[in-house]
C-alpha cells in the first residue's frame, strides 16, 4: 500500500530521522503524525483503509460495516470508516474514522490485502441491529460466494439474520 510509519521503519533498522529528509527531497509524504507514504506507489481503492488503521496505531483493525465495504458486500460505503480498537486512544483522528473501542477475542480478527480487520461473518453479526436485513442477506451471499466465509459461518448468519427479523 506504500505507507510506512515511524515504528514501522524502526523496525526494518532504518533511521526514523531519516523519514522527515525524504519527505524534503521528495519520494515521501507526510501523511500524519509518524505515518508516511511512498510517493512511487500507485494509489488505491484500499488506501484509505490502510491509513486509517495506521493512523490508529498498534492493534487497530477495520470493524462493523467497514470490513463490508472493504469487500464490497455493501451497495454504499460508509461516510466514517470504523475502526476498532482494544485499548483507549489518545491519538487525534481525522473525521472521518469513528474509534470503537471494544474488546474482541485474537480468534476474530484477521488481515485481508495485509490490512487488520473482523472476520467477515463477524462483522456480519456486529451489523445486524443497524443494517437492513435484506443488505445483510445479500453480503452474507456473496460473502460465501467469494470464501470470504465457511457454509458453517453461512449458516449461522443466516439463522441470526431470521432470528432478528
Amino acid at each position: 500500500c506504500g505507507y510506512v510509519a515511524t515504528q514501522g521503519a524502526i523496525g526494518c533498522g532504518g533511521p526514523p530521522k531519516e523519514l522527515p529528509k525524504l519527505v524534503e527531497h521528495g519520494g515521501l509524504d507526510h501523511v500524519a503524525y509518524g505515518l508516511y507514504r511512498f510517493q512511487q506507489f500507485p494509489h488505491t481503492a484500499r488506501d484509505q483503509y490502510a491509513e486509517a488503521v495506521l493512523r490508529v496505531g498498534a492493534d487497530a483493525y477495520l470493524t462493523g460495516d467497514t470490513v463490508l465495504a472493504f469487500h464490497n458486500l455493501t451497495p454504499l460505503a460508509p461516510r466514517h470508516l470504523r475502526i476498532g480498537v482494544r485499548r483507549r486512544v489518545r491519538a487525534k483522528v481525522p473525521v472521518w474514522i469513528d474509534l470503537h473501542q471494544e474488546f474482541v477475542p485474537e480468534a476474530d480478527i484477521t488481515t485481508y490485502e495485509g490490512i487488520p480487520a473482523k472476520k467477515v461473518a463477524k462483522a456480519i453479526e456486529e451489523c445486524i441491529p443497524n443494517m437492513m436485513g435484506e443488505r445483510l442477506l445479500e453480503a452474507t451471499k456473496v460473502a460465501r460466494e467469494q470464501g470470504l466465509i465457511t457454509k458453517t459461518e453461512e449458516a449461522d448468519l443466516l439463522n441470526k439474520l431470521e432470528g432478528a427479523k
